[in-house]
């Protein structure tokens, strides 16, 4: 094993705070700017300092060692990007304001890369001709850039960001589902290692488009997107990705019958006026794809979640209406809308609208609601979408018992894509057969720099960060708590660990007490502290374990012995 070079605080790029940063929101994010990892450059952008960046290039180089293990191949793409291949694919708009786009001094349009499926298509289509130069998986990590509208939670979620992003090019689905599952292995060991408690979800592919989809998530109450899982089965899935059977409910009703029902435009109004439960009723919000007003019937005890009918309806824009909507629109009576008439407008309806069941809902007339208004006689559901916002005890979709519902941080998403870029792209290769085959693709993600985030997150504790050893700046923190002595002897430790080859960092700062340096040994989170301070006339050091907290005095010489045995 090679020596390491000690790093010495004093002369270490690391300022350390006593206070949170006032803009902080999550616990990443205070402590990784308190501990002197990362400095904001401006909103969403963030400077890695040195000992950021070596926990950023530690997370990296796992990404790369198990990417390079299933057999792909990295390489290097461009951040900025011309126009004309995401025109092709008809990105250039429908990422709308999420994408950064500039000119040339020759008026030129191109964008900063959020994502490369349509480069590394085309990298495809130049090298590879044949079927025999297939199957190829190709990766890279790269900065990318997302214009967020509101740039929050420190590294988590910002406007530049590091992501590894890999590729697969196969001539047959069967390929392609032998490269989904090398990948799938291969997320779940990088995460592993990585020690990250992880969580493997179904998802929806949205704008993404192509037939599977899954989401690494990382449990964390800073996380933005929440999961559902099943006690009983092991079922899980992102909230957008869970499904609730359609089945047609039989049994007679009456016929439907008009009610007045003065000032009662809301659920709550209205069931309040009739004295009936809010299962019993039916909303239909009104919206606007890409510009069409659309309605969305629910139960009325449930909200619908406007992300998964986004997703729902990628790449089409969903956005909700507004008063100066309903001008010129006399068949939508504002607050009295229902199903039954509405011969201008698509209905889309939640599962849970299914046929055979029975509804109070507006009767498009001001100040009148209709009762027995059943699914599938009084109206037709033009196309039935998941659409209602997951609540803890639904019926799980593989075994019927209730849901949990939690928060987590996406670090990894995968893709079967299918053929949606090779179709926009004609990327055909010769057959077997001499004919032209049209190559099928997946797309595989880790967020490199929001990994690091999300382990601070979960490892984190109420005296600073505690790196599991595989990314952790250094392996031990060796503190000199005094002068002459403790320093002498913390210098000898030092030079014999990295000799070891272990990864040092020294705190040497002259004029600190020693209750600083310990204060900062444990914000900074090194898996091992070692600390030479009261009884270092005798050869004896403390050893402290970051994580469990445990503390040991030993001689030195024991101290470095447990240091160099392999964990």
């Amino acid at each position: 094993m090679s020596t390491q070079h000690v790093q010495r605080m004093s002369r270490l790029m690391a300022r350390t705070l006593r206070e949170d940063p006032a803009d902080a929101e999550t616990l990443s994010h205070r402590l990784l700017v308190r501990a002197g990892y990362v400095r904001r450059s401006s909103a969403g952008v963030w400077t890695w300092l040195p000992l950021g960046k070596r926990v950023l290039d530690n997370v990296s180089r796992i990404v790369r060692e198990e990417m390079d293990a299933i057999g792909a191949q990295e390489v290097l793409l461009p951040a900025l990007l011309p126009r004309e291949p995401y025109e092709t694919s008809g990105r250039w708009s429908e990422y709308g304001d999420l994408l950064f786009r500039l000119k040339d001094r020759k008026g030129a349009d191109y964008l900063l890369g959020p994502t490369h499926e349509e480069i590394f298509t085309l990298l495809v289509k130049d090298q590879c001709t044949s079927y025999k130069d297939l199957p190829v998986m190709l990766y890279q990590i790269q900065t990318k850039y997302r214009d967020e509208a509101r740039p929050r939670s420190g590294v988590l979620r910002g406007r530049e960001f590091q992501m590894k992003d890999s590729y697969s090019f196969d001539v047959s689905d069967e390929g392609l589902a032998e490269s989904y599952a090398l990948h799938r292995a291969a997320y779940q060991r990088i995460f592993t290692r990585l020690g990250l408690d992880h969580r493997i979800v179904s998802a929806v592919s949205g704008a993404m488009g192509g037939s599977a989809s899954e989401e690494f998530l990382a449990p964390a109450a800073a996380g933005e997107d929440t999961f559902a899982d099943c006690p009983s089965c092991g079922y899980a899935a992102n909230t957008e990705a869970v499904t609730f059977p359609l089945a047609e409910v039989p049994g007679e009703h009456p016929a439907l019958e008009e009610i007045p029902t003065p000032d009662t435009p809301t659920i709550e109004t209205l069931t309040a006026h009739l004295g009936v439960d809010a299962s019993a009723t039916l909303k239909n919000l009104l919206v606007k794809v890409d510009g069409e007003i659309t309605a969305v019937g629910v139960p009325g005890n449930r909200e619908v979640d406007l992300g998964k009918l986004a997703e729902h309806l990628a790449p089409a824009v969903v956005e909700l209406v507004t008063a100066e909507d309903f001008v010129d629109r006399p068949d939508l009576v504002r607050g009295y809308v229902g199903p039954q008439g509405l011969a201008k407008v698509p209905y889309l309806a939640d599962p849970r609208v299914a046929p055979g069941t029975s509804w109070v809902t507006g009767a498009n007339k001001p100040d009148t609601h209709a009762k027995n208004v059943v699914c599938g006689r009084d109206f037709e559901v033009d196309r039935y979408l998941d659409v209602v916002v997951v609540e803890p005890g639904d019926p799980c979709p593989r075994c019927g018992a209730g849901l949990r519902l939690d928060r987590a941080i996406e670090v990894g998403h995968i893709f079967q894509l299918g053929r949606k870029y090779a179709d926009a792209f004609a990327l055909d290769v010769l057959g077997r057969e001499g004919k032209p085959v049209r190559v099928t693709m997946g797309s595989y993600g880790i967020g490199v720099s929001r990994a690091v985030a999300a382990l601070a997150e979960q490892t984190a504790d109420e005296r600073g960060l505690a790196w599991p050893a595989e990314v952790a700046p250094a392996d031990v923190h060796v503190v000199a708590a005094g002068k002459a002595v403790p320093l002498a002897l913390a210098e000898s430790a030092a030079s014999a660990l990295a000799e070891a080859g272990l990864r040092v960092l020294l705190d040497d700062r002259a004029g600190l007490s020693p209750g600083v340096k310990l204060t900062d040994a444990e914000l900074i989170g090194v898996p091992w502290i070692l600390v030479a301070g009261r009884r270092a006339a005798d050869g004896v050091v403390e050893l402290q374990h970051r994580a469990t907290g445990t503390r040991e005095e030993l001689p030195l010489a024991e101290a470095l012995t447990r240091l160099r045995t392999p964990r």
